[in-house]
């Protein structure tokens, strides 16, 4: 299995471990068959952010613990689905965003263009 690559081609970082995120919970955003969403972008989340995301019908700051989730609050890293960063994008409320730490496939989705004009490295 070959390392997985952020999009600047280097090895992919770690991107929050507290709260634990990333689709296998491992704080990275790697992405895998079964992650149909496609988590892999690395974004440090504002409460604007929050809001447009709630309002869209995916509450991340509502805690569950059922499913082992805190809850997350302005400042909180996230591995977010690339789609609804793109759709905060479009709407003009996207939240930074950690190169080095989100996946190279996330070029899929966004430009590299758009994701450094949202970096925080």
């Amino acid at each position: 299995m070959t390392e997985a690559r952020n999009v600047l081609g280097t090895a992919l970082e770690t991107c929050c471990t507290s709260p634990m995120t990333g689709f296998y919970r491992d704080g990275k955003c790697n992405t895998g068959a079964g992650d149909m969403g496609a988590h892999v972008v690395c974004a440090q989340v504002t409460e604007e952010f929050l809001e447009y995301t709630r309002a869209q019908g995916n509450d991340l700051s509502t805690p569950a613990p059922a499913f082992g989730f805190p809850g997350l609050k302005p400042g909180d890293r996230w591995c977010l689905c690339a789609s609804r960063w793109k759709e905060a994008l479009d709407a003009g409320v996207a939240p930074p965003v950690v190169l080095a730490a989100t996946h190279a496939s996330a070029l899929e989705y966004v430009s590299l263009v758009d994701l450094k004009q949202h970096a925080l490295d």
